[in-house]
């Protein structure tokens, strides 16, 4: 897929609808430097904005990803397919993000055990003195684990992960 040719499709549906970038974005709830992205190759909407998009525009996903238009058009089939596609990422997301959430909570009230401990002056001394210490190391494991997470080497994390279990 040539990002380029995507992106310069994009702005040229958009032109012929006589919408700025701004208008686009409002359209879609994003930003009008998200839909300068999009327009200069730079980065690709999500699927279900692509989806969106070829309903608003009245081409198909095929024509937008491919950058121009085709003759014939997609079949039912596979255009619902796309949807479940779609839908199924949407729900992988919802499902990250609240485990995400979850754990996130997990440093929060850790991080606020230590702290209570240590105010109190009871983070130096005797079986406190190891609640504290686990609570700081899990709200800072917590916390590398979340950048991490959140980062964009997560999906080179993942690629070596399953490059080492499919060898070992």
């Amino acid at each position: 897929m040539d990002l380029k040719k995507t992106g310069s499709f994009l702005k040229e549906l958009r032109s012929k609808k006589g919408l700025t970038q701004e208008q686009l974005a409002e359209q879609f709830g994003v930003s009008g430097r998200t839909v300068s992205r999009w327009e200069t190759g730079r980065n690709m909407p999500d699927l279900d904005v692509l989806i969106e998009m070829a309903d608003f525009y009245e081409v198909d996903l095929r024509e937008l990803l491919d950058g121009e238009r085709k003759g014939e058009r997609m079949n039912k089939e596979l255009e619902e397919t796309v949807l479940k596609v779609a839908d199924y990422s949407n729900d992988e997301k919802q499902r990250l993000m609240k485990r995400m959430h979850i754990i996130c909570w997990m440093g929060v009230i850790s991080f606020v055990i230590y702290m209570v401990l240590d105010i109190m002056g009871m983070a130096d001394s005797g079986i406190t003195e190891d609640i504290a210490s686990f609570c700081l190391g899990l709200s800072f494991g917590i916390l590398l684990v979340s950048v991490l997470y959140t980062s964009r080497h997560m999906s080179k994390i993942r690629a070596f992960k399953k490059k080492l279990l499919h060898r070992g």
